[in-house]
Parts: structure tokens; sequence; C-alpha cells
């Protein structure tokens, strides 16, 4: 077996490190790169690997990790001083910046282990610049050493009391084989953990970061009073007093030590005699001194000698005892020069020099060192490697001196010569030495002689580069966009700054005194341009002219930049030498917009100044913060990081205009506070929100990061403006809904808050609010007490029934079972598990589970907290409590059988753990399957007897007769023709949702509420209810907008949404993240923009589509017409509509018979459809709709004059489908046959009457027309049909489909107008920093003179541009790279859902992961020649197929969060169901089977044969002949095995 080995010294300091302390800080140049001791700590992290020191579970030492420029240190102080050993790992970069902590962190055990930068070429001066901070400073020089000296410098911040800093430059171990790992005896032996635990059982607080606490490190000493006023001391120290002495040394008798430590008794001799009655023994406190540090290092390194035989020394003298020159070093190359001497013959110069070098640096002990050096020495050589000298002699060389001028010999002190020692390789050391010692030996030495090669001509490794992460160039590609050559970034990172250092020049200060320096200059210029006016001495008047106007607006950018290329132009015409003069300044002539670029490390003390610098110097200089912290309960309470609120710094300065942004939350709110920035005069902060735990982070994962921080007002949104009161503006405007503690109080001051209430009602709630971990504890305590006392005076025995569920049925048993538990006289109550208080567990009599299963086996997520704190719980105690538990599952949901652990999962595991627990169980678990006759209620129905039976309630007469379950059936009759409450429920504040019953509703009405599921757990841990929003569809026949109409949507979304808007594959508008307050003005004005959102939802006919056909303008606006009249008469009567979202509050309301409003439903009735109906038109050859996937597909067939003529009419689509219910299926149109054009409508009439009076209303289910259909037979369905018609369908006539996905890019149509369609990826309008889209089809809207039209395939389609505005529209398209359609034909032919985060029936991600899953598979694509071939791929992160994935080529349908179904088979065309070819897979998985079928289909395909024909024909999957034979014959057939 091979034995551990340790091959850096970096890795070495780590692991001893890891097993010394309770916290290890590591600080890495960036949370994604590894440092060289980060890569060890995070090893042994992951392995759980015990430490030695850390009073932990398990003892595992925490391991942070803090960016190098995030004030590192500053994570030291809470932990050390709540009794935690801390150690920190890093570079030599953090230890200038920070060296007003390390003057407070020397008085604490903190151990700072530093590997010295750069690699190539270390500089010593980081060390020697902060040696009288008054730490102890150990240097080592190989892998072994680091091993010894990082446990030396543990050891003794322990025995001390006060900070050590272990150094070292990887530079002296390049030739270090490995070495074994550090011995765990050796080093608990070492460490003294009797003096580390009462260090860690003191916790010594701390009053500010920003002034000394005046802690000093103390011992006692004790010390003998006599009677007679005579004093003596007794030998023996205690160990370090770890106690604040407010800055003195303490006296304290023995009795009121805080460490209690014992101390060396005295033997008889060792003093005057003594008795308590003539004398008092009193401990006296005093600072830990150098002589007291070098006795502790001692012991330490004579443990270690004894332990492994290896010696060290204060300071280290290698060479012959009798040599009379010797070097001193100080830097990387010491192992160099010994191998140097070692090799040297007789004739060199240094052959018996010999090498001294410091173990201990500080303190600095000159006895020590006097005592090491040979007497025979007479010439000492210092070099030292120290690259930023601030003093003419190097500190060394002056430790030196002193230390040997003040020796004992003091007159045969050696000569000592300082050298700067520079870059030494092996081949060069020689060479080096002998130019030290014929100067060390001349007669007069120079001093400072310069050895080895300089810096600046050295190739050198420079650390921890700058760099911005690839993640925060979101914002700076906003700030290109918007101010374009004008912007000017002053501390740009990569700027050529004449040499200064890049963190310099990338430093506030730096980037704010250049831009002090340029400013004057611009002034000085306007001035020079004043001048040239008045002088006059231009060859023309032109330029006179055009410099007065530009004089006049030059601190105006807008005006300045229009008027500079005129002024340029005539100056350049003028050609005088004036002119010549003040065109060498010409690019003075145009304003900036002038920018410093910083990160949140500004917001810490030692970033703080820079920010500080440019609020109090009044100028107009914009300042763009970028904070990546991620929202975290532990990032809200970490006050003793004091990371300032830099937006709260500015506003209270009351200069400066302040913005607080978050581009992953609102886009347009991020372009505003940038122009507003620019146009305030004075200094302007935009504070920039990008999460990240790692630079590599996902977009998805920073923009669920965002939302949770805006939504729980850790980072709220807003802009402040200190004279928006002289403009009659707010000074403050909220972007957001919640704002945090901070920012209340801020407002507070001057009355903001109450107006920003007024401002906006719908969010005084929030505002109120403040956010704690606590909340939801005491809601639950609330609710629990509230009910305990409602049921204190019932008789019976108490049953408390705790559910779990994700789609109600689990809340519905549990409430059901709740009531029948009260009429048999039990005191029951019901609710969810995570609203249950743990600590009340045990003191139940009769508990009843019932959960669903979620996930891979998952509990739901209002069950997951309490499972978590049972399962975890090792001191809960329920023996006295009787448990019953019942689970709803479905055993095929995961049909392979290593994954059948999963069915009923939650429910099996719960029983187990309530028994190990000690509780008795009252019946076996009962186990609902959806698989059974009856779904779960068959298993059910046997368990609740069992239940009842238990508790001695089984036999109770004369219980009450249960109401029958309420329907959807029994909400739509008792609705009013589809009023319901809904009108009350907007007016309802106390809630952000509606009634269940009014949820149901409002579908008819074009909307749904949903809620945000990014932000569910979090909102749940703040105790707020879920953030619930709504989504609004409109019905848009045809899919045909105006611009106008475009314009009104895009303010709509802006105004009223979530900035976006969505395409959908069903050819119409949607809008997202609409807050009930805003849902009525956002039904008004799209009904200002003439159009509407009735009957777009619900169990009526929804939205009718049809063909796009771009390059066929007349006959698409024939076929186009014939949408508009199915859809205008097929739309409900009812006046609800109107009544509820559209009239004034002044208007009338008709009423008849009291209050009733009296409505008439001719085609839908009082209960409307039994389920969604849904028609489609398509136009050959193009089947772009998925004709066959609707309850009605028309197929127009031309007449032979080239006219539309009638349509061939299918009927029976369907793709809603539940997961493993085979019950359930997708289903393509069925032939009726042909129907002329000019009756159409009144065909689709009959259909849906048919459906209306047969299809099946009491299983939701089994509702579509498509089971209708089945259920009755084609044959009867299309007799009852004509019969209604009164005459029969003819024959259908002959078409041919080629294609069901869109073409992209320029058409010319018969008119010679011409048509553009957009690549929309999944249907989604919105701008991001890399693709403004939405704000070009903006601008592109009002300059447009013809229409859209949006695709079923969720695309868009500018139409009707004539040749002479096709330049103008090209030069848009081009600017904001909206011409762009040159994607792989893969990604061309997707489609996907909305999915996560608003759809409530989403189980997995779908178009936020999608497009994702394209990119991993264009490289195979590419390689295997199929970049441009069209392959139909579609998503949907549920089964109920809204993106129609049952039609694709291949499609992938969510089952749980990350994992899929596969399906294969599809029909290019949309006419033949795919079939099931892997349950249950996730992405790896994905591309295991994806990137070897792409290769082979490249290689194998038939002539144009498309992808899905090719995957039946090579047997990999079989052909779906229909819809009920959809689950036949799958690739992966399902096992009933447990």
């Amino acid at each position: 077996m091979a034995v551990p080995s340790v091959r850096t010294p970096e890795e070495a300091a780590a692991r001893v490190a890891y097993l010394s302390s309770d916290v290890v800080i590591s600080v890495q140049p960036a949370q994604a790169i590894d440092s060289e001791f980060s890569k060890a700590l995070h090893s042994l992290g992951a392995s759980k690997t015990p430490g030695i020191i850390a009073c932990t579970e398990g003892s595992i030492p925490e391991v942070l990790t803090v960016r190098h420029n995030a004030d590192p240190l500053l994570s030291v102080f809470a932990p050390i001083r709540s009794g935690k050993l801390v150690s920190v790992t890093s570079s030599s970069s953090i230890l200038l910046p920070s060296v007003p902590h390390l003057y407070k962190l020397a008085q604490y055990p903190v151990v700072i282990h530093v590997s010295l930068h750069p690699l190539d070429y270390p500089d010593f001066s980081e060390i020697s610049a902060i040696r009288q901070t008054g730490f102890t400073f150990l240097q080592s020089q190989s892998i072994r050493e680091a091993q010894d000296i990082a446990l030396t410098a543990h050891a003794l911040a322990i025995k001390s009391g006060k900070g050590v800093i272990h150094f070292f430059s990887i530079r002296s171990s390049f030739s270090d084989g490995p070495t074994t790992t550090e011995d765990r005896g050796v080093v608990r032996s070492v460490l003294d953990l009797h003096a580390a635990r009462r260090f860690q059982a003191v916790k010594t607080g701390g009053s500010t970061l920003h002034a000394d606490d005046g802690r000093i490190a103390t011992i006692t000493e004790d010390e003998v009073s006599y009677a007679n006023g005579g004093s003596g001391s007794i030998s023996g120290i205690s160990s370090p007093q770890y106690e604040i002495s407010n800055g003195h040394p303490r006296a304290t008798t023995a009795g009121n030590s805080s460490v209690g430590s014992s101390r060396p008794t005295s033997s008889a001799g060792d003093g005057p005699p003594f008795s308590s009655a003539t004398s008092v023994i009193s401990s006296v406190a005093r600072p830990v001194a150098s002589e007291d540090i070098y006795r502790f290092v001692s012991e330490i390194w004579e443990q270690l000698r004894g332990a492994t035989n290896r010696v060290y020394h204060a300071f280290e003298y290698i060479g012959p005892p009798d040599a009379e020159e010797a070097l001193f070093v100080f830097g990387a190359e010491t192992r160099l020069f010994e191998e140097a001497i070692h090799q040297a013959s007789s004739g060199d110069l240094y052959a018996k020099a010999g090498i001294i070098t410091a173990r201990l640096y500080r303190p600095w002990l000159g006895v020590k060192l006097i005592d090491t050096v040979p007497k025979s020495v007479k010439l000492i050589a210092v070099l030292e490697q120290i690259r930023r000298r601030t003093t003419k002699w190097g500190p060394t060389l002056l430790d030196l001196l002193t230390a040997l001028k003040s020796g004992p010999s003091q007159s045969g002190a050696p000569l000592v010569v300082g050298y700067q020692l520079g870059f030494i390789t092996p081949a060069t050391s020689s060479q080096a030495l002998s130019k030290v010692f014929q100067n060390l030996k001349s007669k007069s030495p120079l001093q400072n002689l310069e050895v080895g090669h300089a810096y600046r001509s050295v190739v050198l490794e420079p650390g921890y580069k700058l760099g911005q992460p690839t993640v925060e160039t979101a914002y700076m590609k906003i700030l290109h966009q918007v101010f374009g050559e004008h912007l000017h970034i002053a501390n740009a990172l990569g700027a050529n700054n004449a040499g200064i250092n890049a963190s310099i020049s990338s430093s506030p200060e730096f980037g704010f005194g250049s831009l002090l320096a340029r400013m004057e200059r611009r002034k000085l210029f306007i001035e020079k341009v004043k001048e040239a006016v008045k002088a006059g001495v231009f060859v023309t008047e032109a330029p006179r002219d055009c410099l007065s106007r530009w004089a006049l607006a030059a601190g105006d950018a807008k005006k300045a930049n229009d008027i500079a290329p005129n002024v340029i132009a005539q100056l350049t015409a003028d050609s005088s030498p004036l002119s010549t003069r003040l065109l060498s300044s010409q690019p003075l002539f145009f304003k900036e917009s002038p920018w410093l670029i910083g990160s949140d490390a500004w917001a810490y003390d030692l970033g703080n100044s820079g920010v500080h610098h440019v609020l109090a110097s009044g100028e107009n200089i914009n300042m763009l913060i970028i904070d990546s912290q991620p929202y975290s309960e532990r990032a809200v309470a970490d006050a003793e990081r004091r990371k300032k609120d830099i937006g709260l710094y500015a506003m209270n300065f009351g200069n400066a205009y302040v913005a607080s942004t978050a581009v992953y939350s609102s886009y347009t709110q991020v372009l505003q506070a940038m122009i507003e920035a620019d146009q305030f005069d004075g200094p302007s902060i935009v504070l920039a929100y990008l999460p990240y735990n790692k630079e590599n982070d996902s977009a998805l994962t920073i923009l669920q990061e965002t939302k949770k921080a805006v939504d729980l007002g850790y980072w709220p949104l807003y802009r402040w403006n200190p004279l928006g009161e002289n403009k009659g503006e707010p000074n403050f405007s909220l972007d957001s809904e919640r704002i945090k503690k901070e920012l209340q109080e801020f407002l507070r001051r001057d009355n903001q808050l109450t107006q920003l209430a007024k401002k906006h009602p719908e969010f005084s709630a929030n505002l109120s609010e403040d956010y704690g971990s606590e909340i939801r504890s005491l809601q639950k305590r609330k609710a629990k007490d509230a009910y305990n006392k409602l049921i204190e005076g019932l008789f019976g025995a108490p049953l408390t029934i705790l559910f779990a569920s994700d789609n109600g049925n689990a809340e519905s048993l549990a409430k059901r079972l709740a009531s029948r538990g009260k009429a048999r006289g039990l005191k029951t109550l019901a609710m969810a598990m995570d609203d249950y208080p743990l600590e009340d567990l045990s003191n139940e009599e009769n508990l009843a589970f019932i959960t669903s299963t979620a996930g891979q086996g998952e509990f739901p997520q209002n069950g997951r907290a309490l499972w978590d704190a049972v399962k975890n719980s090792t001191d809960l105690d329920i023996s006295s409590v009787n448990y019953a538990v019942f689970g709803l599952g479905d055993r095929h949901y995961w049909p392979r059988k290593e994954d059948k652990v999963y069915y009923n999962k939650p429910a099996k595991d719960l029983d187990a753990r309530l028994e190990i627990l000690g509780g008795k169980r009252l019946t076996d678990t009962g186990l609902g399957d959806d698989q059974d006759p009856d779904g779960y209620q068959t298993g059910y129905q046997e368990w609740e007897p069992k239940l009842w039976k238990a508790l001695c309630v089984d036999n109770v007469e004369g219980l009450p007769e249960e109401p029958a379950p309420r329907t959807n059936e029994d909400i739509k009759l008792a609705s009013n023709y589809l009023r319901g409450t809904i009108k009350e429920g907007l007016e309802d504040q106390s809630t952000g949702a509606i009634s269940a019953d009014d949820q149901q509703l409002t579908k008819f009405h074009g909307t749904y509420m949903q809620d945000d599921r990014d932000l569910r757990d979090e909102r749940k841990a703040q105790g707020l209810e879920p953030k619930y929003i709504f989504m609004i569809r409109c019905r848009l026949p045809g899919g045909v907008a105006t611009p106008s109409q475009w314009l009104q949507m895009d303010d709509i979304s802006n105004e009223h949404g979530n900035e976006t808007m969505k395409l959908t594959t069903r050819q119409t508008f949607q809008f997202h993240g609409i807050i009930k307050g805003k849902l009525r003005p956002a039904m008004r004005a799209i009904n200002k923009a003439l159009m509407t959102t009735i009957a777009a939802c619900g169990d009526v006919n929804r939205n009718v589509m049809c063909s796009s056909l771009p390059e066929k303008s007349r006959y698409h606006r024939d076929v186009y017409a014939i949408s508009q009249r199915i859809s205008d008469h097929l739309l409900p009567s009812t006046t609800a509509y109107h009544e509820i979202w559209i009239k004034d509050e002044d208007e009338k309301r008709t009423q008849v018979a009291g209050d009733a409003v009296q409505d008439y439903e001719p085609l839908y009735g009082q209960t409307y459809l039994p389920r969604k109906f849904k028609i489609t038109i398509a136009i050959p050859p193009h089947n772009d709709t998925d004709v066959y996937a609707h309850d009605i597909g028309l197929i127009a067939i031309k007449g032979s004059d080239g006219q539309l003529e009638g349509f061939n009419v299918l009927a029976g689509g369907g793709m809603g489908v539940t997961h493993n219910n085979k019950k359930t299926y997708p289903r393509t149109g069925s032939m009726l046959g042909y129907f002329a054009a000019d009756k159409v409508h009144l065909a689709c009439e009959k259909v849906m009457l048919v459906q209306r009076d047969y299809g099946d209303r009491k299983n939701r289910k089994h509702a579509r027309l498509k089971y209708t259909m089945d259920d009755m037979g084609v044959d009867i369905f299309k007799s009852k049909v004509e019969a209604l018609l009164g005459e029969k369908f003819a024959e259908p006539k002959p078409f041919h489909f080629e294609s069901n996905i869109d073409t992209f890019g320029w058409q010319k149509d018969e008119y010679g107008l011409n048509h553009f369609t957009f690549f929309i990826e999944n249907g989604r309008i919105e701008d991001t920093p890399t693709f403004p889209m939405k704000t070009g089809l903006r601008e592109i809207a009002k300059v447009h003179k013809g229409e859209f039209r949006l695709t079923g395939n969720q695309h868009l389609i500018l139409n009707n541009v004539s040749d002479a505005d096709l330049p103008n529209m090209k030069d848009l398209l081009a600017k904001y790279k909206l011409d762009n359609v040159q994607f792989s034909g893969l990604r061309l032919s997707s489609s996907a859902c909305v999915a996560f985060p608003t759809c409530g029936l989403a189980m997995a991600e779908s178009e936020r992961y999608l497009p994702e899953l394209i990119t991993k598979l264009e490289g195979v694509l590419e390689e295997s020649g199929l970049r441009h071939d069209s392959i139909v791929m579609r998503m949907t992160g549920c089964p109920n197929g809204c993106a129609r994935p049952w039609l694709a080529e291949v499609a992938f349908v969510g089952k749980a969060y990350g994992a899929y179904n596969m399906y294969l088979g599809g029909g290019y065309h949309g006419q033949r169901l795919n079939k099931l070819y892997r349950s249950s897979i996730k992405e790896e998985e994905i591309l295991e089977i994806m990137k070897p079928l792409l290769k082979r289909y490249a290689i194998e395909r038939g002539e144009a044969e498309r992808f899905g024909d090719f995957c039946i024909r090579i047997g990999m999957i079989k052909p779906t002949t229909e819809g009920k034979t959809f689950h036949d014959d799958v690739a992966e057939e399902e096992s009933d095995e447990e």
C-alpha cells in the first residue's frame, strides 16, 4: 500500500493547520481557483478527516474560503474572539494591505501560513515590512521543515497566546522530493491540548474592529509578599492568561485567574521560609516577552527532537566551525548557496564560508545570533531578497549590525556588508557567490551591491493575477452598450499605466487620481477654446461659431458630443495654426462618461477609503461596485466582518447619486441607473449585484441567488437622487418590493418610508417586515398553541395528523382524515409537517403522517425540514407516542429495477425512523399506489379502518354523511358564469393569493396564479407566504400583432411583469411575474392595446393558431381571416370578464333579480367544456403549428385557382399525459374529412359541442376530446358531428407536409415585400448584457410599418418590409444582433416550455436548461457534419406537453428535478408520435446516449432520412402507430419488482 506523501510546503502547512485549528481561513485568488493550500484543505474536509484541536461534531474544523482581495483577515476576528483557534493560509499578497489588522491579531493565538510570491522570485520585503506588528515570525526552507515549523507555529501560538506567522518560499523546496505526511501522534503530543481547551472555553468579545480593544497576551508569575514588607518571587510561570487586560498588565490572585492554570510548586530551599500567617501569594500578569517566546519555542523544538530526531534553533549555522567568512541569507536561495559551497574547490573564494539563516525571525534575539556565529568569523555578507526597499540599508542588515555591535565583544565585531539578492539559478549560484566574496574581501567593500538578475529583467510568475471574473463582465457589457466610445474606465484592468503595478492601478485611489488629472486637463482645454474664440485667429468664421456653441455646452455630455463632430470638421477644414493646435487635443471635445469599477472588496475597511475620497471630493465621477456575495443567513448575520453598506454610506453623505441594481433581477433598472448616474452632476455610486460562489457558476445559479436576495430584501433595488425634490420628483425610488432594516431606518428620518408606502400601497406590508430565522419557529408555535387552546374543552383522545404534499392529494387526505376523526370523537389537528414545532413531537399521544413522494424518493417541499430534523436528531424520545404512516407513490414512476427503492420512500423511511426513536406503531405503513385500480385510494381504504380500530373508534354509530368532493364542475356551476369571488379576492390585500376556486376560474379569464419556485424555501424560512405571482396569456388569433401592439405589450411587461415576454407555442404573448395588485392594471392595458385575454386558458376553446407563411402573404391573409372567424365564433359570451377587469368603478352594473347578473352562454352553458379545447390551422407544405396535436386541426386546401377553398378537418389530437398512467396518452388527430372554408367555423363548433355533451366530466385526466373519440369510436363521433351540421364531410383532399419548423432569415413574398424570421430561443423576449433583444425589437417596432407574426414554434416574423425600408431595417437588426440566425440546425429546431420557476406543474427545468444541453451536443454535431441538419428536439418540465414533445424526433420530459424521460422516433413533419426510450435519466446519461447516436446518424443515415425515421429503422425504437399504442413496445420495459 502506497504511503501518503506531501509534495509542496503549502500542502504540508495546510495539513498541520487543519489538524491544529477550529477554523482555517483559506485565502484564494478566486472562489473557483484553488490555492496550493486550499487543495489540501478541501481534500481533508471532503474526506471528513477529523482534526485534533477542533471542538466540533466529528472534530472536523471549519474551512472558510475568502478571496484575496476581500480583506480576508477580517474573517479572523469573529471566530478568534469567540474562543476558536484560527489559522490562515495565504500568499504574501494580503500582508501589506492587512497591517491594521495584524497589530490587533498579534495579541491572539492566530497562525498565518504565508507562501511568498511571486513564486519564481519571492519578495521578502512583505515580511520585513510587517516585522514590527507584534507577531512571532518563523521561517521554513523545505517541505519537511514546513511541516515541522507549521506545527511549531501552532504549538507556540497556543503556549504564548500570541500570533505567529510562518513564512516560506516554495522556491526553496523546488528540489525536494515528496515527504511523508505528518504523524498525528507527534502533532497531538506537541500541541498543548489543555492550554487549547482553556482558550476555547473563554470568549474574549471585542468592542470594535476599528479601534484597538486593548487585548494583550499575558502570562502570570507567582509573587510572595511578606508581612514585614519584603518580597520574593517563586520560580515558575503559568500559561498565558487569555483575557482582555485593557491595555495594562493585570495582577490577579490565584483565585480569580480566568484560566485557572496550575503552577509549579516551590520545594524547600527554593526561597525564604514563609507561612500563610506572614506572607501572601499573588499572581502578577505581565505581557509575553521575547525571552518567553524563545523559551516556549525551545521547549517545542525539544519535543520535536525527541519525537523525530530533527533539530531546530532560533538561528541556524551551516559550515566549518572555524570559518572566517559567512553569508546571512534572508531569501529563497539558501539551498542553492549551500550546494555551491559544498561543491566548491579549495581555490574558490567561498570554499570555507558558512551560512547563517534565521529560523526565528521575530522576536529578533541578538544574543542567540552571537552564540550561533563562530567566534572566528570576521566578515559577514548579508543577502536580502527584498525588492521594495524604503531605506538605504536593508532591514536584516540593520538587525545584524545592532546585534553584533551590542554584543559582548564589540571591539572585535565582524565586518558586515549588505547585498541586494536578485534572481539566482543553479547555473549562476557559483558566479553570484564569487561576486559576493570578491567584494566582501576587498579593502573597501561596496554596500548594497546587486547579486543575480535584477527583478525587472526576469519573467516572473505574478502570484495572484488581478482579473475580472467572467460572470462579472455582464455589467461591463452594459456600460459599453450605453456609453459606447465615450466610456472611460479609469482603473481598467490591463490598461497601460506607465509600468505602475496592476494592483495599484486598479485601486479606487489610483483611478480617482487619474480621473481628477483627466478632468483638470479638459477644464484647461475648455479655457483654451474660450481664449481661441476670443482671439478669433481662424481662416474662416465657421470654427469660431462652432467653438462658441461647444464651449457653452462643454459640460453637457449629450450636447457637447453632438456638436463635437461638426467642430472637428470645421477645424480640419480651416487648417489654421490655431485649429491645428486645438485638433491636437481632439478627444477632449467629447465629454466622457468617467467610471471607476470595483468589487465588494471596496466595502471593507481596507478598500473603503477610496470610496470615501470620491464622495468627499464632490467630483462628477461614477463608481460601479460589483458585489458578488451570495445571499445566505450567515452573510446577513456576519456583522463581524464589518462589510459596509456602501449605498447607505453614500446616501448619508448627502451629495451622491446612489443606485442598487441587479442585472439578473431587472436589466431595465440597471440601464436606467447607469444613465441617471452619468447625468447626475456629482459623485455617483451604482451598486451591482452578481452573486456567485465560484466564478464559473452557471447563469441559472446566479439568477436563483439574485432572486432570493432581492425578494427577501437582502439586496433591495432602489435609486436615490438627493436633488430629486428640486425637480418635483421623489429622492428615493424603490424598484423592488422589500427593503432591509438599515435602509428603513435611513428612510424614516426624512419620512421617505411613509411616502414610499403611499406610492406603492401593494408593497406596504412588505416594507415594514424584517427577515429573521426565528420568525418561522414563532409562527409554528403560535399556530400550534392557538389550536391547543381551541380543543381544550373537547373530549376524546387527541390525534395529530401531519402531511407532506406536493400536488394536494396528501393534504386532502389528511384534512379528510381529521374531519372523520372529529366525527368519531377525537380531538384532531391537521397541519403540514414543516408547520409543526419539532419540540412538541415527544409530547404527542397519537400521530398520523401522510406523505406523498417527490423527486427521487424525496419528501415534498413542505415536509423536508421536519423530516431532516427527525432524521438527524440524537436526543428525540418518542417512546410514549403512538404513530401511523401512510404514503402516496407510484410503483412504475421509476421503472428501472435499481430505482425501485424510490417507491414510497418517504413513508417507509419515516416509519423506520419513528420506530428507532421509540415510537409505537398503531398499524402497518399504508402504501398508496397510483397503479392500483382506484389509484392511491385503494391502499388508503385498507389503511384508514385499521387506524380507527387501533384508536378504538372503529365502531362509532351515527356518523354524518360526508359531502361529495368539490370538483371543477361544481366550481364552474356555482361561479355565476365565471365570476366567483375573483373581484373580492383581488381586493384582499392580506395575501398575494386568491382562493382555490378562483384560481380555477381565472384561467377562463386568461391568467394563472403561480408562485416563484426559486424562492419557496427561502421565503418559507423567513416566515413568508410563497411569492405569489400571476401569468397572463393573450388571445391573439393567428399570432398577428401590429407594431403599436408590440410596443404596448413591451410596456406591460416592464410596468407590470418581470420585464420579459414569452412567445408561446400557442402563438401568443404571455407575461410572467405579475403580482396581484398589478393584475387588473395589466389586463386593462392589454385591452387598451385592442387585445384580450378571455378564453386564452380554461375549459373553453383557446387561442386559434394559424401557419405564419411569410412567403405567401395573400394566401396567409385569407387563411388568417378564417382563424379570426373561428376565434370570434367560439368566444364565451359572459360579461364577467368586462365587469372584473375592464369596467371603471363608476360604471353602473346592469342587474336583474336582485344582485344576480343575467348572463347566457349559447355555446358553452353554465359548465362550459369538460376540458380545454384547442384549434389550429396549418398551410401545407408547412406544419409549423403541429396540426395533428390539437383537438381540431385544419389543413388548408387550395383550389385550382390558387385561392383558399376549404380544409381537411382533423379531430382528437392532444398532448397531455400523466407519468406512468397508461390510461393517459398523447394522440394525433383523426381525419374527419374535407369542409368548405366559408362554413368551417360551424364544423369546429359542432365538433366542440359533441365534446361538450359527451366528454368525461368526472375524471379530468380522461376529459379531453381524444379520449371521447377513442371511447366512442371515430366513426360514431363523426356521425354525431355530421348530424349537428346537417351535412357530411367530403373526402379529404390531398396535401403534403415537408416540415414543422420555421424558415429563418429574409424572404420575399409575391407582392415584393420582405419578411424576416427571428430566432427567439424558446420564445423568451428579454434583454441580457450580451444580447439586448428586447430593446432591439422595441426600436424596430417604433419604425416598422408592417406587422409582426408570432409563430407556433415560439419565434417571430417581421412582416411586410418594403424595399425602401429594407436598408434601415437591416441596420437595426445588425445593431442589436437580431440578424443572427447562424445557429445549429438542432438549436433552430428546438422548443421548450417555461417550467421552473413559475409553472406549478413543473417537475424539472426546461426553458432554462435546454439551451445548455444543446450547447453540450453541438460539438458532436460539428464533428459529425450535422451542424446544419434540422433535428426536432423538444423539452418540457412535466408531461402535460405544452411544447408538444410527443411529436418531436427526440424529446425530454421532466420526471424529477434534473431527471427526464427520453423519447425517440417522432415524425419530422409532426405526423407521428414518439415513444419512451429511457426513463428518469440525467444529463450524463443523456449525453452518453445522444453523442454516439448522432455520430451514428451522420454515418449510417439514408438519403434525406430524418433522425426520427432513422431511430426506427435501426431498431432503437418502435413506431407509435396511434395514441393507444403509445405505451406499448417501449425500449425500456418497466419492472414490477420491489
